[in-house]
């Protein structure tokens, strides 16, 4: 059982007020024209995401005076900001593929995380009420994340194959789709007909792809807390702070080339945690410390013994511009 927040829903209005706020100060404001998102940049913005983020960690201490519940906030952000490492991995393999160039990456990303916290609040919401109703789902979560996490283990090569997606296949029995970029545009009307651009294909597949990911992050975070604001609120900050992080450390990304492992080890220590949590009870600052020394370890073998050759997180095929070529061929509509 959780200690709930006194005054919740006043909480749920404000915190959700307080991010249109800041995602219509981010593209209003400092990105209304369409540009390359410099190191730099990127890195202030980190900093303020993360700033705001403890910030708000300690506002729930002061605001609630519970210790634990504090630390359910912290555990939860770490854990979503670490898999959303992985996630990097694939948003710049989908960005290679589809060749999208650097100043029209933010735009893809800032609607993607919009409609991000939308699917999942309603996986948090989901997930909360079956556990609530349904005691015996936190072991099918559970079994879930040992299985994801072992897969994740495994996984050598990140593939993008958007001819496999369905939401795609829907998308092209709807609109027409172009076979060129139209500058930052989503759609454009063309011979009286309204087409869909590149850009639009990349945002779906960028939005399905965290779909998927939310899968394996929500059980995660629900191992560690059962209150749907703060995995909720958890989740919305390291989500937001996940673009900024994108341009921050893309160019090295790569080089953190033992990192899936210690994510596959995080799901697997959550998934038991949530096996056994019946007959054991693990403090929550426990859990946090196994967390941050899993990602500290491999974070630091990846720099300190790099393996030869291709670098982890490397796009499995060569040039991402040719796959983009292919993939819109097949999906380009001829006038009928």
């Amino acid at each position: 059982m959780h200690t709930a927040l006194p005054h919740e829903t006043i909480l749920w209005i404000g915190f959700n007020i307080f991010v249109i706020i800041m995602l219509a100060i981010d593209l209003g404001i400092f990105n209304r024209e369409a540009h390359k998102i410099t190191i730099r940049e990127s890195l202030i913005w980190t900093g303020v995401w993360i700033a705001l983020a403890l910030l708000f960690n300690l506002g729930i201490w002061l605001y609630s005076g519970d210790t634990d519940l504090a630390l359910q906030f912290l555990s939860g952000y770490l854990i979503e900001k670490s898999l959303s490492m992985d996630n990097l991995f694939v948003f710049l393999v989908i960005f290679t593929y589809f060749g999208v160039t650097d100043r029209y990456q933010h735009k893809v990303l800032f609607w993607g995380i919009l409609g991000a916290l939308i699917f999942r609040a309603v996986f948090i919401f989901a997930g909360v009420a079956l556990i609530n109703k349904f005691h015996w789902i936190i072991y099918v979560l559970g079994v879930f994340l040992l299985y994801t996490g072992g897969r994740m283990a495994l996984q050598t090569d990140v593939e993008v194959q958007p001819e496999k997606n369905p939401v795609l296949k829907l998308a092209r029995k709807i609109f027409p789709i172009t076979t060129e970029f139209h500058g930052a545009e989503f759609f454009i009307r063309d011979q009286g007909k309204r087409w869909a651009t590149p850009l639009f294909v990349v945002l779906l597949v960028i939005e399905t792809t965290d779909v998927m990911f939310a899968v394996d992050s929500i059980p995660a975070i629900l191992a560690i807390s059962r209150d749907p604001f703060i995995v909720y609120s958890s989740n919305v900050f390291a989500i937001l702070g996940l673009r900024a992080l994108f341009f921050a450390l893309a160019g090295i990304m790569r080089l953190f080339e033992y990192l899936h492992y210690g994510l596959a080890a995080i799901l697997v220590f959550v998934g038991l945690k949530m096996l056994v949590s019946e007959w054991i009870h693990l403090p929550v600052w426990i859990a946090l410390i196994i967390i941050a020394v899993i990602l500290t370890t491999t974070i630091l073998a990846s720099i300190l013994f790099p393996k030869n050759g291709r670098q982890a997180g490397e796009p499995a095929t060569e040039g991402g511009s040719s796959g983009q070529s292919e993939y819109l061929e097949s999906a380009s509509y001829e006038e009928e």
